[in-house]
């Protein structure tokens, strides 16, 4: 396996990434698209998810594809980010047709940035908006770190961001990871240099510094981001609801929607490995995942234990890189991993 060409979830053919943001609101909306409906999936593994439309994810309903899928930061207010998608994708003339109404399937999911430091005293939900500027900017570029649904995003250390990743498999498959990172868990090891998805670093692509080397790691639950919402807040903040990592794992391969819930739920392995902790009961951890059904499998039991191995690996890396590329902005309430 080697990384793509961009080393995005891009990388799959067909498939589109936009973003949007605002940085006085100090938050944003990531959407990804393709050039055709796409086959998708969900698994969630946190205890406080933000959704809309996932239900029809499920193998057993019957909407067998999908138009776009949304992250977007906001909470709540958020979800609403969908809407905007919807229009944009409705004025393209793409969705699911009845006669002659057009019905676009777009699928979000949310984190929660409202105690970040941005202004979020709107009198007009702004994202309907983002979700529509970030359609209309979908490309196969798209940059890393602060921006997107990562504007906001805080980990339990320091700035979190938009991660991306990919790899192309010896099948000729390609698997990609596009992620939101805001847990109350670290991407870093004590000290905040080592990040905990190191032994699985591909060139250099989160500063090739290589795991820590010291043992007993993982006992401190300190979160200095906890700390800041509080100090913002002038009071005590509970965690609960206030975090989560939302992803998206592509491939081109052929999936039914049941193998792509299994590409989603294996996923959930990567974020293990680049969080601690993750998947608690007040993060919304969540891993869509989407298949564009360009290629098909030459042997499908063992092309597809490499597809969820690589998907992943690809969001290990993809969680470590959205940290790596986060970058500093007036009145962060936490750091920068360039900066500490």
């Amino acid at each position: 396996m080697k990384p793509g060409p961009r080393n995005l979830i891009t990388d799959v053919a067909g498939l589109k990434v936009g973003n949007a943001q605002d940085a006085r609101l100090r938050s944003g909306t990531t959407v990804l698209t393709a050039d055709q409906p796409f086959t998708a999936a969900v698994h969630v593994m946190g205890g406080a998810p933000g959704t809309r439309e996932t239900d029809l994810l499920a193998p057993d309903k019957t909407v067998q594809a999908v138009d776009a899928l949304v992250l977007s930061g906001g909470s709540a207010f958020g979800l609403d980010a969908c809407s905007g998608v919807v229009d944009g994708l409705r004025a393209m003339g793409r969705g699911f047709r009845l006669g002659p109404a057009i019905v676009p399937i777009s699928p979000g999911a949310i984190i929660f940035d409202l105690l970040n430091g941005g202004d979020k005293g709107w009198t007009q939900n702004p994202y309907p908006a983002l979700g529509r500027a970030a359609l209309d900017n979908a490309g196969v570029e798209f940059a890393l770190g602060s921006i997107g649904a990562g504007t906001g995003a805080l980990t339990g250390m320091q700035k979190g961001g938009l991660g991306s990743a990919s790899l192309v498999l010896e099948s000729g498959h390609t698997v990609g990871a596009l992620v939101v990172v805001n847990p109350i868990g670290s991407v870093t090891t004590p000290g905040e240099r080592h990040f905990w998805a190191a032994p699985f670093e591909i060139d250099g692509e989160f500063g090739g510094l290589g795991p820590d080397p010291r043992a007993g790691l993982g006992r401190s639950l300190r979160s200095r981001k906890m700390e800041a919402m509080a100090a913002l807040a002038g009071e005590a903040v509970s965690s609960e609801g206030s975090n989560t990592t939302i992803a998206i794992v592509a491939t081109d391969a052929v999936l039914t929607k049941a193998e792509a819930k299994r590409l989603a739920t294996t996923a959930h392995d990567g974020m293990a490995r680049a969080i601690l902790p993750s998947h608690g009961p007040h993060d919304g951890d969540l891993v869509f995942a989407a298949a564009t059904g360009a290629q098909p499998f030459n042997d499908p039991a063992a092309d597809m234990l490499a597809l969820c191995h690589a998907g992943s690996l690809c969001l290990a890396r993809a969680i470590a890189r959205a940290v790596y590329k986060a970058t500093p902005a007036e009145g962060d309430i936490l750091p920068c991993w360039s900066e500490v």
